[in-house]
């Protein structure tokens, strides 16, 4: 078979949907997903600390501009790649590599997707798992009368404690791979239906709460009051770094959800909403936490301990601090939950469109290698504390190698990808921009801002600057 042929024959394929691999059943649903996927402990648990740290206001702003600039972009790009193969990450690559007459070798940047979908998970499930731990202490009014070193202590202590580490992180791997199993309409679109309506409920109910606190007009002014004088270079940076990161971009997530999309979707009207959803949980989470920190004397800037060592110690404070607090771990555990549902789904979509297995077959087995993978990271915390690789815990280093490297590089690749090899014509028709000049605009952008953006982040997260 020419390769003519064979390109030829995957695009009809690809042309129709893929009764055997599932659709959403409409745009609401993939906005539900692709949200569902973007919304996770980074809007809620690192945004607020990181704006936090940098000053507000003007750290905010130039987030904003940075998710223009490199994530939108890059998730239409994601999106347009998976709709157009209606395959795993793997296989869409290889397919547009096919079809702009590229290399074979492009298919491995689908294939690192995978793979850095895969390893985020195994330490995420964990992560996701502290959140579950802290609902019934939070409940059980556990946090009354914490002070700093009290607080430090509890969320230590878990830490300390590999079974109950094992325990709640399986717990949330389970529920994981059982919504997986289900398939995509019944599963992931039947769960995030309920899950994301839910966080966002959630969402706005510790909002209202936070509006009685007295300090409101405060977290406002920290957070939309422009303070250029507070802005640092290293702040531009974290702001480059976050917007990259914060919509599960390079992780085949959002190139597999792709991939069930329906045709005729607007992939840039779409994109643009996820974004802003997106973005709306993390200032909305910011104007949650910022006023029971301020209410309660604590500091914005207290780095990754704001919300499992700080908050706690807000939640002890207030009236109705075990009910708030306990509302605001279930939030936080089903925004894990739902960026947990997406990261596993292109390994399951790539074992059973590579190797032919069945659905709840490539569960398990992905299953049991993360759950093996993530003792790695449950010991790192206790018993492997002293062993390191390259001076860093098992967890620690997996976190920089898929930070760090592997999703810098793929979305760099990516861009490169689609800006200098798969074509104008192509791009433009796959994403779906209505007006030509602004097509234009966004076309110079994805060839030249985008991936200049994404290097200095990546040569930022090796320490070159």
């Amino acid at each position: 078979m020419t390769q003519e042929s064979l390109v030829s024959g995957l695009a009809g394929d690809a042309s129709r949907p893929n009764a055997a691999r599932g659709q959403w059943s409409s745009r609401w649903a993939f906005f539900l997903a692709a949200t569902g996927s973007a919304v996770g402990l980074g809007n809620i648990w690192k945004f607020p600390y990181i704006t936090g740290e940098n000053g507000g206001g003007a750290f905010v702003l130039v987030y904003l501009g940075c998710i223009l600039l490199i994530g939108i972009p890059l998730l239409m790009l994601e999106v347009m790649l998976g709709r157009r193969a209606r395959a795993n990450p793997e296989q869409a690559m290889n397919l547009a590599a096919l079809d702009a007459a590229a290399g074979r070798h492009w298919r491995r940047l689908g294939s690192m997707a995978v793979l850095t979908g895969f390893l985020i998970l195994s330490f995420y499930t964990l992560v996701a798992g502290w959140a579950v731990a802290y609902i019934p202490d939070a409940l059980a009014g556990r946090f009354a009368g914490l002070d700093g070193k009290a607080s430090e202590a509890l969320f230590s202590g878990l830490l300390a404690n590999p079974l109950k580490l094992l325990a709640y992180g399986t717990g949330v791997l389970l529920a994981t791979l059982l919504i997986v199993a289900l398939g995509v309409q019944k599963g992931l679109e039947r769960s995030l239906r309920f899950l994301m309506p839910g966080l966002f409920l959630l969402l706005l109910v510790l909002v209202g709460y936070a509006t009685t606190t007295g300090h409101f007009g405060a977290a406002v002014h920290f957070l939309f009051d422009f303070d250029f004088s507070k802005l640092t270079g290293q702040s531009v940076l974290i702001a480059l770094g976050h917007s990259f990161f914060t919509l599960s971009l390079a992780s085949g997530a959002m190139m597999v959800y792709g991939s069930y999309l329906p045709a005729g979707t607007s992939i840039a009207r779409t994109s643009i909403m996820v974004a802003i959803a997106d973005t709306s949980v993390a200032l909305l989470a910011g104007l949650a936490i910022f006023p029971l920190v301020f209410a309660n004397g604590l500091e914005p800037g207290s780095g990754p301990g704001l919300i499992f060592v700080t908050l706690p110690i807000a939640f002890g404070q207030m009236p109705l601090g075990s009910l708030v607090g306990g509302l605001f771990f279930v939030m936080l555990a089903i925004a894990a939950l739902t960026s947990a549902i997406s990261l596993s789904e292109p390994t399951i979509a790539w074992l059973t469109e590579r190797f032919g297995m069945g659905r709840i077959k490539a569960v398990l087995v992905s299953g049991l290698g993360l759950w093996v993978l993530g003792l790695g990271s449950v010991f790192s915390f206790n018993h492997w504390a002293e062993y390191s690789l390259f001076g860093k815990t098992f967890f620690d280093a997996l976190d920089y190698l898929t930070a760090n490297l592997l999703m810098p590089i793929g979305g760099l690749l990516t861009v490169v990808f689609c800006g200098w090899v798969l074509g104008k014509a192509r791009v433009e028709e796959g994403v779906g921009i209505a007006s030509p000049a602004l097509f234009r605009l966004w076309w110079q952008v994805l060839r030249y801002v985008t991936p200049l953006c994404i290097l200095v982040v990546f040569l930022h997260s090796l320490g070159v600057f």
